[in-house]
């Protein structure tokens, strides 16, 4: 499968090292399946003046060899996940993560939520109405170096 990662810098050599803590699905690797997605997000390096790239990988895995955690929608499972890898309190162990991204629209309905503005149930009425930006998060450095292989970097 083919997926996109967009940095201020080319990746060849993806590590679990520099990812932020507290994002969406945990400290990892992300990437997209939607070039477009990734091409949108890349933008915002261009807006701050720094360079853009668009890293191009393929991403080959048999299912019964990792653990994976899959959403197909912003619902309640989502929603806790998310509530707990921001707050820190993700244990788990998952080497692949996949679902909706919160973007922007979404980031403000999830702080609203984890401010105690909003109810879980008015969170997901509101959420429903998105349509979720696909994102995979490799959390495992074994999974990175077994299954992940860069065939290109762009600068945009």
């Amino acid at each position: 499968m083919r997926l996109y990662h967009s940095s201020e810098v080319s990746v060849t050599k993806p590590d679990t090292i520099h990812s932020r803590d507290f994002l969406d699905f945990g400290k990892g690797f992300y990437l997209t399946s939607i070039h477009e997605q990734a091409v949108k997000y890349a933008q915002r390096f261009i807006r701050r003046q720094k360079e853009a790239w668009l890293s191009v990988f393929e991403l080959e895995f048999e299912l019964s060899d990792w653990k994976v955690l899959s959403f197909d929608s912003y619902d309640k499972e989502w929603l806790a996940f998310v509530a707990d890898c921001r707050a820190g309190n993700d244990h788990t162990d998952y080497d692949l993560v996949i679902g909706g991204i919160a973007d922007d629209r979404v980031i403000q309905t999830l702080d609203r939520y984890f401010e105690g503005e909003l109810s879980e149930n008015e969170t997901l009425g509101l959420l429903k109405y998105e349509k979720p930006n696909i994102q995979y998060c490799i959390r495992s450095q074994k999974m990175l170096d077994e299954c992940l292989k860069h065939i290109e970097s762009k600068k945009l």
